[in-house]
C-alpha cells in the first residue's frame, strides 16, 4: 500500500514549515480517497505549510476570493461526479471571468473509488 493522502497532505505541510523563513511561492491542494473507506480527503496549505482541511472544498490561487463565493454557491454535499465536475467547471470558469491574474481555463480531475476523470476547459483568452 502507499501512502495514504492525510499523511502526504501532512508531508506536504511539514515540508513547506521547514522553509517557512524563505518560502516556495506555492499554495498546494491535496485531495483523495481513504484506501480502505473510499472517503473524500480534502486539504490545502499556505505557502508556510498551515493546513486546512475541509469536508465540503478548498479554494487556491489568485482569484481565491472569487472562487469561495462561487463554491459557496454552487456546492452541495453528496453530489454525483457529473453534477460535481459541472460545478467546479462553473465556479473555475466565473472565478476566473473576474480576475485579470488568473489563467486561460483549467484542469478538473474527479476521483471515484475506480477511476480518476481529467477533462480540461478551455476559457476566453482575451
Amino acid at each position: 500500500a502507499g501512502v495514504s493522502t492525510q499523511s502526504t497532505g501532512s508531508m506536504v505541510s511539514n515540508f513547506l514549515y521547514q522553509r517557512r523563513f524563505g518560502p516556495y511561492f506555492v499554495e498546494p491542494v491535496i485531495a483523495g480517497l481513504d484506501p480502505k473507506t473510499d472517503e473524500p480527503f480534502i486539504a490545502s496549505t499556505d505557502l508556510i505549510g498551515c493546513p486546512m482541511i475541509t469536508n465540503d472544498f478548498v479554494v487556491a490561487g489568485t482569484c481565491l476570493e472569487q472562487l469561495y463565493g462561487m463554491c459557496e454557491t454552487l456546492y452541495k454535499p453528496d453530489m454525483q461526479p457529473e453534477e460535481l465536475f459541472e460545478c467546479i467547471s462553473q465556479a473555475l470558469l466565473n472565478a476566473q471571468d473576474r480576475d485579470a491574474y488568473s489563467g486561460w481555463g483549467g484542469v478538473v480531475y474527479v476521483i471515484e473509488p475506480n477511476k480518476i476523470t481529467k477533462r480540461e476547459l478551455k476559457a476566453r483568452m482575451d
